[in-house]
């Protein structure tokens, strides 16, 4: 089991009657049919973009990786809120373009080339083999993502996970982004499944919050070492990597 031993992983597991984590050993998650799990900062690396051209960038490539997914995502929100939408190729484009004229880079070339590269960003290393694990235990394999089919299709053929997600999921079909309670129901009605039988499992803690406040069991993979939220809704679950996964499932 991806060479974890399952008594030495720790787990965070919500309690909502206390309103925080508590450590378990016990695996929490049962009889789920199904894995639906977020693109950007889940199973890609929306900083490997910038990585592939890190010598051009420079002493800013680090910031410009930054502000450019902070943008992208408050650009969601914000069109969001003003009930306008733009796909997320779109909006990709627009929070890279400001990223670079905020850093006063003009090179039009290594802005294509940027751009690009998101077609082609690299999965996280725990990710290949811990969803082979999962599919061998015959779960459902689906990506619920804000990214547009173009970009989600780009980046499952790129990783080379095309064998193991059976479906990727686009905000697309609703025409409205993420923490929005409609996006998350897709899941429940693409798939046929009943919400008890499906985990959402993503590493940003503003979509596992907005999993969670539309009624969906959720992990949270806090791959990055961030704060819990003070939001109302919570995360059944908190792990570090996704290695951790199945021994939540209990295999």
């Amino acid at each position: 089991m991806l060479g974890v031993d399952r008594q030495e992983i720790v787990k965070k597991v919500f309690s909502k009657k206390k309103g925080e984590f508590f450590m378990s050993q016990k695996p929490v998650l049962q009889d789920i049919q199904a894995c639906v799990f977020d693109a950007y900062g889940t199973l890609f690396d929306f900083n490997s973009a910038v990585g592939k051209y890190r010598d051009r960038l420079g002493d800013k490539a680090d910031q410009v990786s930054a502000l450019w997914r902070t943008k992208q995502l408050e650009y969601t929100w914000l069109l969001s809120l003003m009930k306008q939408h733009k796909d997320f190729w779109q909006v990709t484009q627009d929070a890279l373009d400001y990223s670079l004229d905020a850093f006063g880079i003009t090179d039009r070339n290594l802005r294509n080339d940027l751009i690009g590269a998101y077609l082609q960003l690299d999965s996280y290393p725990d990710v290949p083999e811990t969803l082979r694990t999962l599919k061998r235990h015959g779960l459902r394999l689906v990506i619920l993502s804000n990214g547009s089919p173009t970009m989600l299709e780009a980046a499952v053929k790129s990783s080379k996970l095309v064998d193991v997600i059976e479906i990727a999921l686009s905000v697309e079909q609703v025409g409205i982004y993420k923490p929005d309670p409609r996006v998350y129901r897709l899941a429940e009605d693409s798939l046929k499944i009943k919400g008890n039988n499906i985990v959402f499992l993503s590493a940003n803690a503003w979509d596992a919050v907005g999993a969670a406040n539309a009624g969906l069991r959720v992990v949270w993979i806090n791959r990055f070492g961030q704060r819990r939220e003070r939001l109302p809704s919570q995360p059944d679950a908190e792990i570090k990597s996704l290695t951790e996964l199945p021994a939540l499932l209990g295999f």
